[in-house]
């Protein structure tokens, strides 16, 4: 199958647009889509009718072109007809938004349009879903633009059963400063799953990592994605629901999905190369780190701060993720402490991490980050910076970013994300150097690059 048609069209249709209540989920779509996005839309409403001055069409076979997509949000009942219609009038992909399907127990129904799809080659997102945010193209999502805080243009796509932790972490993504190429929820996945997302995604030039929030798998449609995604060569990272005998019925009756059993599936995940997430927080600085540094470490950081309460705080962490953070020998320690002022030097604690006290400069944190990206068995630096420091200037993200590149080592930067910060951020951001706003943060994105592993 063709699925193009599904994330750059030219054209589309909102199928089940009303004629009366603007507040309708089609209208939101169609109205966001004419008034917001380069492509050509068309109202459908068996009524046909206008809708502020636009011709509405009575069926997709009416309309005045062959769109490329159908977006579809009307009763269950009369979505078969509606497929037969998109697929007579040449229509080449469709998403639908409707619920009413297998999440419902209504299987028969869902296994009409999935044999209407199939013998027809005709591709869908969903039934039950939200459908798809394709940056610069269209948007199927319901609501209205007011409502929603939309990530910048990126490289991380998001494939999704929830349409709501969807949205969530979009949201997540715009104020962690995370960019996206693509972002689809799947819902029921009756024809279009992560597996067949898998392939277009690996393909496609503007994403760089994959990101996916999953109920469960079909029948042997888990060993197809194990498989495809050893094979992908992007870092793939998940983040699973249904661990527990609670969310394993929840998951049932939200997107009728076989949670399987956890424990197994962790495993084989970590053996197949997927990166996997414990909860939305990690999911989401594990995509920016990894939109950032595709390169494996083992897990030995560095702690650069100028609060002892931060660099104790991020060292128990890491450890409790698993990181390591070695201590430096006394050679190395005075390596450190001869390039600081003499007044810092003598107050400093030099070992891992390094205090360089609150009294620092921005050329202290520079000097110390130098000669540690010089030691060989450092392969992450973690900048802990408190911005309000007197020392500390907004330069100092874009000339710890130039050590970074120096030296050929990742760094990761934590710094409280304000307005008022907004210059120091994007010295960091701009440079390629992923920014967290907690200290938790910052050592998940560390851990991300532990678990990546490239086969």
């Amino acid at each position: 199958m063709d699925l193009k048609p599904l994330f750059e069209p030219k054209s589309l249709a909102v199928v089940g647009v009303s004629l009366h209540n603007d507040l309708h989920p089609s209208n939101i779509i169609f109205y966001k889509n004419l008034y917001r996005y380069p492509v050509e839309a068309y109202p459908v409403n068996p009524k046909a009718g206008v809708l502020k001055g636009v011709a509405a069409y009575s069926s997709v076979r009416d309309l005045p072109e062959v769109v490329d997509l159908a977006i579809i949000s009307a009763r269950a009942d009369v979505v078969p007809k509606i497929l037969e219609d998109c697929i007579a009038a040449g229509v080449k992909a469709g998403a639908i938004i409707s619920g009413g399907f297998a999440e419902v127990g209504n299987t028969d129904l869902q296994k009409q349009i999935v044999s209407i799809s199939r013998d027809a080659d005709f591709p869908f997102i969903g039934p039950n879903c939200l459908g798809i945010y394709s940056p610069l193209h269209y948007d199927s999502f319901f609501f209205a633009p007011e409502r929603m805080s939309v990530p910048q243009q990126g490289n991380v796509a998001i494939i999704s059963q929830s349409g709501g932790l969807l949205v969530d972490q979009m949201i997540g993504f715009s104020v962690e400063g995370v960019g996206l190429s693509l972002a689809v929820s799947i819902g029921n996945k009756a024809v279009i799953g992560e597996t067949d997302l898998l392939d277009y995604l690996e393909q496609d030039e503007k994403t760089r990592v994959i990101c996916l929030y999953i109920e469960g798998f079909g029948k042997d449609e888990g060993r197809e994605f194990l498989f495809k995604a050893k094979e992908c060569k992007k870092p793939i990272v998940l983040l699973k629901a249904g661990k527990s005998p609670g969310g394993r019925k929840a998951v049932s009756s939200h997107t009728a999905s076989l949670a399987g059993d956890y424990t197994v599936l962790s495993k084989v995940l970590s053996q197949n190369g997927v990166v996997e997430a414990r909860n939305p927080s990690e999911l989401m600085h594990f995509c920016e780190s990894l939109s950032a540094y595709q390169t494996p470490i083992q897990g030995n950081v560095s702690i650069i701060t100028l609060s002892g309460g931060h660099g104790a705080l991020a060292t128990d962490l890491c450890f409790e993720h698993g990181l390591t953070v070695p201590a430096f020998s006394r050679p190395e320690q005075e390596m450190i402490r001869k390039r600081l002022k003499p007044a810092i030097a003598s107050i400093a604690t030099c070992t891992n991490p390094v205090d360089l006290t609150g009294t620092s400069t921005d050329d202290d944190y520079v000097e110390a980050s130098r000669v540690i990206g010089t030691y060989d068995q450092i392969e992450c630096l973690i900048m802990l910076l408190l911005p309000y420091a007197p020392g500390l200037s907004s330069d100092l993200g874009a000339r710890l970013s130039i050590v970074s590149k120096q030296a050929g080592k990742p760094m990761i930067a934590y710094l409280p994300r304000h307005e008022k910060y907004r210059m120091l951020i994007e010295g960091f951001e701009i440079n390629g150097v992923p920014v967290a706003h907690t200290i938790e943060g910052a050592v998940q994105m560390a851990l991300a690059m532990a678990k990546y592993r490239r086969f």
